[in-house]
């Protein structure tokens, strides 16, 4: 476990700062350039928009990795080990990786069902098909590969070691950190009432608060497993596969996939709610699969509580929660 205890360190109004400005590096080149700003011609899944966009991004992240990197190194005087260890970089921690994984195909698990068994996926997994395609493309590359990558190295790697340098108690990093993440995705409500401008304004403000909700939630959890195991590796992984299953169903019945051809200016991103009617609707179940569905749900909710501190347990770990935070 890497200690900064009796290390120099930076404000908490600093940590603060720092993370405000990392987290609007991230987002406002969005809106700065004609190449990554959209329009109702032009919206964010388009593929030039979306590979602007990759590229402000990463260069947002190399920015932030580097200035957290320097703080780490030259204000707290760390090693570039114990540095590599607080960025998440190094160790790989592959043991960590594959239980943090496991442990979130527990939370999914009747979603995963679903996916799979219900809706289809498992042939389309099977044949390698589907994967293939979806990586090719555009919106899904930035879905399950660069967005998954970029936001973790953002809001994991770099907003928890500032707040860690700032001797933030690690309970406030898991519920204080996933904050900002929750913000950066606000701005998804003006690109939203920019491409559907006949949508009224509640239903469009309440879609933005519903995703805040939902966004910071993820947080707490990537922000739990990356203070349990400075595994950015694990996050990102996790991330992707969020990206991929997407929120669980809480009511109704499960119905079987149907497919049919679309117009491309109807396929909106992950975070449209286009893209559940990207299939169209399926045939009536026997009402045994629903069952079978809520049963996996809540028996996954129960091994997920149940897992979560033994399976995020490692040496690695950046902080012990409940241990009292020394202020200098």
């Amino acid at each position: 476990m890497v200690t900064i205890e009796d290390k120099p360190t930076i404000s908490t109004t600093t940590a603060a700062c720092l993370s405000v400005v990392f987290t609007l590096l991230y987002v406002v080149p969005f809106y700065l350039f004609q190449a990554t700003r959209p329009s109702p011609a032009l919206n964010r899944d388009a593929p030039s928009v979306i590979r602007a966009r990759i590229r402000t991004v990463t260069l947002a992240c190399v920015v932030a990795s580097l200035t957290t990197l320097y703080l780490l190194i030259v204000t707290a005087r760390l090693t570039a080990f114990d540095a590599a260890h607080l960025l998440g970089w190094w160790p790989l921690g592959m043991v960590d990786v594959f239980k943090c994984c496991a442990l979130t195909l527990l939370l999914f698990l009747g979603p995963l069902f679903e996916k799979l068994f219900i809706e289809g996926h498992w042939d389309d997994l099977r044949r390698g098909r589907k994967l293939v395609e979806s990586l090719k493309s555009w919106q899904g590359y930035r879905n399950y590969v660069a967005g998954p990558i970029t936001e973790e190295v953002i809001f994991r790697s770099i907003l928890v070691p500032l707040h860690l340098l700032a001797k933030v108690s690690p309970t406030k990093v898991v519920f204080l950190t996933p904050l900002y993440f929750g913000i950066a995705h606000v701005h998804h409500f003006y690109e939203f009432t920019l491409t559907h401008p006949h949508t009224p304004l509640l239903p469009a403000l309440l879609r933005s608060v519903f995703q805040f909700g939902y966004t910071t939630l993820f947080g707490w959890f990537a922000a739990f497993i990356y203070l349990r195991t400075s595994s950015l590796y694990a996050c990102i992984i996790v991330h992707a596969f969020c990206n991929w299953v997407g929120l669980p169903r809480f009511w109704g019945r499960v119905q079987r996939r149907e497919e049919y051809p679309l117009p491309p200016v109807a396929t909106r991103g992950k975070d449209d709610t286009d893209s559940i009617q990207a299939h169209g609707s399926g045939g009536r179940l026997d009402l045994k699969w629903t069952v079978i569905y809520y049963v996996l749900l809540l028996t996954g909710a129960y091994s997920f509580y149940a897992g979560l501190w033994p399976l995020t347990n490692s040496s690695m770990a950046l902080g012990e929660f409940g241990a009292k935070v020394k202020h200098r």
